[in-house]
């Protein structure tokens, strides 16, 4: 039971619709700069560095989840150049609605 009370917001990230997560307008804002980190990452801005700072994440803060995103990139390229795939099993609820979608 331990993060239960996390379990809407996991499905809901996991899903790829952020916008049906109970996140505290802070914790959006971060999640939206860390896909910002993920997707085009040349288009971070200043403007959007302070924007964090201003819903009161530390320096810091920011920068371990620019760590964590980049290190999490990685995870996936490497298994995706590899085509490694984690065994069904592991997901009670099947592939996640974010990687069944067409691009």
């Amino acid at each position: 039971m331990q993060g239960e009370e996390y379990g809407e917001t996991a499905r809901a990230i996991r899903d790829g619709d952020l916008d049906s997560a109970p996140l505290a307008p802070a914790e959006r804002l971060l999640l939206d700069f860390i896909g910002t980190l993920t997707l085009h990452a040349y288009r971070i801005t200043d403007r959007q560095i302070q924007g964090l700072r201003d819903a009161g994440w530390t320096d810091p803060q920011i920068a371990e989840a620019v760590y964590v995103g980049a290190l999490f990139s990685l995870f996936v390229r490497l298994a995706d150049a590899f085509d490694i795939h984690p065994p069904a099993r592991y997901d009670e609820a099947g592939v996640p609605g974010v990687l069944a979608r067409a691009d």
